[in-house]
């Protein structure tokens, strides 16, 4: 079934995070009350994924413990203590768990607040298996807290992306995207970024993108997590 699998990215180093992340995996830090990685299988819950694959590198026991707690969910660790895998290498070695059918990435170092259908239900509804190997999650600069980089893609109106072609850029990558096992087909052994996959479907014109109908929240610096709770809580949001 689409979208009823997902992959969760979790093995970074979190160095950025210092010194937060001396004693805890970056995914395992809260943001009003709550872990970055219970807010990110929270929201493939809700939107009806069934099995996770989560992957572990630092602090790898912790992660495992917390995997342990969830007993609601159907997760499967993926150990990666022997290397980091990067963005794309860690979800091509997971494949064989993932399916046939498109399913979910999941970045665990942000989050966002659902507008009045869930983000990840907006991308599954308008996933195109004809035209699409991969659909971004983007966020307008102007509703993106703690993020202060240039932006990352630009889109046209049938929704397909392109890099940033001068200084800034309108939209920026919110953590998630919805990806057909397909575009691995090529990938490389071992480690690897997700920009040279993504690269490789603008240039067949199959990335597309979708553009967040309300906040999000990337929580990158321990200053970010502040700035996240204080719009949550302008928001009303949990």
């Amino acid at each position: 079934m689409i979208g009823s699998r997902a992959m969760v990215l979790a093995a970074g180093l979190g160095t950025r995070m210092r010194p937060l992340t001396l004693d805890r995996p970056k995914p395992l830090i809260e943001v009003a009350g709550r872990s970055l990685l219970d807010r990110g299988v929270d929201v493939l819950q809700r939107a009806g994924v069934t099995h996770m694959v989560v992957n572990k590198h630092y602090l790898p026991d912790q992660i495992q413990a917390w995997a342990g707690s969830r007993d609601d969910l159907d997760i499967t660790v993926q150990d990666e203590t022997g290397q980091l895998l990067d963005t794309g290498g860690g979800v091509a070695r997971a494949l064989p768990q993932l399916g046939d059918e498109p399913f979910f990435v999941l970045n665990s170092d942000s989050f966002w607040v659902d507008g009045p259908i869930p983000a990840l239900r907006r991308l599954a509804g308008l996933w195109d298996d004809g035209q699409m190997d991969c659909l971004l999650l983007l966020s307008g600069k102007a509703r993106s807290i703690g993020f202060d980089g240039p932006g990352d893609f630009e889109m046209n109106a049938e929704g397909q992306l392109s890099r940033r072609s001068g200084a800034t850029a309108p939209l920026v990558y919110a953590g998630a995207y919805m990806v057909h096992p397909r575009l691995f087909a090529n990938a490389p052994d071992g480690a690897f970024s997700m920009n040279l996959l993504w690269n490789q479907a603008i240039a067949n014109q199959r990335l597309y993108g979708m553009e967040h109908d309300n906040w999000w929240l990337h929580v990158g610096t321990p200053a970010a997590i502040g700035e996240a709770e204080n719009r949550l809580a302008a928001l009303g949001a949990a």
